[in-house]
């Protein structure tokens, strides 16, 4: 049994939409990040389901890199939500001036 790569592009703009959904709606920045990530995910799923479906390895390499980025943005994401979270116990990405030193 085969699944079609438009199953996999299809599932792929539901991850999207949940992810657009969770950064639009959601104030708290650790769901913000996590829906990122789950942008990024649903990008990298697309990719690959182009890649197999072209039998053409770029959309792989493009994955890769997307996967780096988001290792990178998680990171530094995380290290400053977690230093903002030292200073204050309640988090509103509205408030930005909490950011500034």
């Amino acid at each position: 049994m085969t699944v079609s790569p438009e199953s996999y592009v299809a599932l792929s703009a539901v991850l999207f939409f949940i992810g657009v959904v969770g950064v639009i709606a959601r104030r708290n920045p650790l769901i913000m990040l996590m829906s990122i990530e789950l942008l990024f995910n649903a990008a990298n799923l697309a990719l690959v389901a182009y890649a197999r479906a072209w039998v053409n390895n770029t959309g792989h390499i493009f994955v890769f890199l997307v996967i780096t980025v988001a290792a990178a943005e998680a990171a530094i994401g995380l290290a400053i939500v977690a230093m903002t979270f030292r200073r204050s116990a309640h988090v509103d990405v509205d408030e930005v001036s909490a950011l500034r030193g």
